[in-house]
């Protein structure tokens, strides 16, 4: 569940292409996301596995599911999101995601953004690579603009938007794509739309 960025840089692209190929990459955005709960922003991580130890692709990354994580995850979305005005609008859509297990993080990725992208009113088409690319030739480069270890953002400001916990920590910008679509529903796509003018890298 990727932040809003992400989707910002979707919204901006007439197609994006997701490295499947890649060495995979820890501590990113691929298996964790951030939501605003009632002490603050909190980080939901999906574990995973590597059959192929270090060098194991982004497409051969497997869910490790035994402990249960997609339960615990959905309690925590819900007890943050139960009050949003539109959660219970979506809730329907996003939270068979967390009723059945995925084998593999691509799959359970590739999956809910494209509802996301749905919800939202993004069109932009998202394929996987076919081979891994070291340079992308004409095409722009994003594999390693997002990361949560990185501080700054490729938006200089976010425009504030109404949260559930606002009034205990104040507005947090660039959460997970939940926070936006839960709190502002079909408005997702015009505040979106007015970010992807501000795209700086």
């Amino acid at each position: 569940m990727p932040p809003i960025e992400y989707f910002v840089l979707l919204h901006s692209s007439g197609q994006a292409i997701v490295e499947q190929y890649e060495t995979y990459q820890k501590q990113t955005y691929r298996n964790r996301c951030l939501i605003y709960t009632e002490k603050g922003k909190m980080a939901l991580t999906i574990p995973v596995s590597k059959p192929f130890g270090n060098h194991t692709k982004t497409k051969d990354i497997l869910i490790f599911n035994q402990d249960k994580w997609y339960i615990k995850h959905w309690r925590a979305i819900e007890t943050a999101y139960l009050s949003a005005p539109f959660f219970i609008y979506y809730r329907d859509e996003i939270e068979p995601f967390f009723k059945t297990p995925f084998e593999r993080l691509l799959d359970f990725n590739m999956q809910l953004s494209q509802l996301f992208c749905r919800i939202i009113g993004i069109e932009t088409t998202i394929t996987l690579s076919e081979n891994y690319m070291k340079v992308p030739g004409d095409r722009v480069d994003y594999r390693t603009v997002l990361s949560p270890k990185k501080p700054e953002n490729i938006i200089k400001e976010f425009p504030e938007y109404i949260q559930v916990f606002e009034t205990n920590h104040g507005f947090i910008p660039n959460l997970s794509i939940l926070d936006l679509i839960f709190n502002l529903g079909p408005e997702s796509y015009d505040y979106i739309a007015v970010l992807s003018e501000q795209i700086h890298l």
